[in-house]
């Protein structure tokens, strides 16, 4: 188990130069890269400590998935929500990509998903990778506050409906749905017997102002915070139809030794979807599996110390992008409006004022971009900077 440290250096720049960095070497040396879903901080100590000390043996051979993984990710779930599940619910990934395709796997040719959009962009290929057919359904937006619009997600029900996939917290627009969006979501899914896929990634970074990073039990706080719910143990009745997805790659910033569980209460279900598995998709390396179980270890001060220092660089953003910025409760990833620019090709656009963004469009929603501001300050700056240059031509 990690303990507290010395405060880490977020503010610390550090050269990605020679590392092959997907993230990095997508655009020319002089773009700055905001786009995908990896932060430029370094990965913290006790993580980074505990994959040195497994490459001391010099053997990194096919490996199975330890018992003392399982526990660490039970004790985890415990400590930041309160939920307790059972040993056998856990399937391990090497990523939550796969596991979103798997889930999709699990259902006969032709049937219909439905998918509230904009979206994480992987989430709109799944219908083809799985011969189903896609029914995308626009949330809708009051006050530049996003949410799911259940009226026309009931509209969209037909009876080859069989599945919805959300991300929560949501990405790309930053919500954190709250209770009485979960239990809406809950009925509809119940009403219609649908299977819920709930990818809930970037649950530990939660950014609104009374945010709670540490278990209910231990700091109890009034005035209803913004907090993460794992649906499946907010909601038991949904507990069965659900596969709720984890990983410890965002928040610890190390989707280089990734991996990801898949919690599947239903039996059958979860048969369904490991029997899909089978020859498409390899197991962890050893160093994933060490990583993984380091962070679900952890009780440091990492996750505070992250997400206060992000609060930081959203509230930065909110100065210098006023109304074009969505409300923003979770994740590191700013949804901007640049309706206004009318940007055939938003992505080039930015790249000729030296900026690496994710279009709206790849999301379902070509009116905004994405922007990542898990990054040191001064990198934040100067991406403003060159965002606030391409706004003026």
């Amino acid at each position: 188990m990690s303990t507290p440290s010395k405060p880490y250096n977020f503010d610390q720049v550090i050269s990605r130069a020679s590392t092959n960095s997907s993230k990095w070497n997508k655009f020319a040396a002089d773009v700055l890269p905001m786009w995908v879903a990896d932060m430029d901080f370094a990965a913290p100590p006790f993580i980074l400590d505990a994959l040195k000390s497994r490459i001391d043996h010099p053997i990194l051979g096919y490996t199975d998935h330890p018992a003392s993984l399982n526990e660490a990710f039970q004790g985890w779930l415990d400590y930041h929500f309160g939920w307790n599940i059972h040993d056998t619910w856990q399937v391990w990934l090497p990523g939550v990509v796969p596991a979103l395709n798997l889930a999709c796997q699990t259902l006969e040719a032709g049937s219909e998903i439905i998918i509230p959009t904009p979206v994480y962009h992987p989430f709109l290929a799944l219908a083809k990778n799985a011969s189903l057919k896609e029914v995308r359904v626009p949330m809708r937006q009051v006050d530049g506050h996003w949410s799911m619009d259940f009226d026309t997600l009931q509209a969209s029900v037909t009876p080859r409906s069989r599945m919805i996939l959300i991300c929560n917290p949501q990405n790309p627009t930053g919500r954190c749905y709250n209770e009485a969006e979960l239990h809406e979501l809950a009925s509809f899914v119940i009403n219609n017997n649908l299977i819920l896929v709930s990818d809930e990634i970037h649950c530990n970074i939660i950014l609104g102002t009374h945010a709670q990073h540490h278990p209910i039990q231990h700091h109890p706080i009034q005035h209803h915070p913004i907090q993460h719910h794992p649906i499946a143990a907010l909601i038991p009745e949904l507990l069965e139809r659900t596969i709720s997805l984890y990983s410890a790659s965002k928040v610890y910033n190390i989707p280089g030794v990734s991996s990801a569980v898949a919690v599947i209460a239903d039996s059958a279900l979860r048969q369904r979807f490991i029997n899909a598995r089978k020859g498409l998709i390899p197991g962890i390396g050893p160093l994933g599996f060490v990583a993984a179980e380091c962070a679900f270890r952890d009780r440091s001060n990492w996750i505070p110390e992250l997400t206060q220092y992000l609060r930081g660089n959203l509230e930065y953003l909110r100065e210098q992008l006023g109304n074009r910025l969505s409300p923003l409760e979770g994740t590191y990833l700013a949804w901007i409006n640049v309706a206004d620019q009318q940007l055939e090709n938003a992505e080039q656009h930015f790249v000729h004022h030296g900026l690496g963004i994710s279009p709206g469009a790849q999301f379902g929603e070509a009116s905004h971009i994405r922007l990542n501001f898990g990054c040191p300050r001064s990198t934040l700056a100067e991406g403003l900077r060159r965002f606030k240059l391409a706004l003026q031509e």
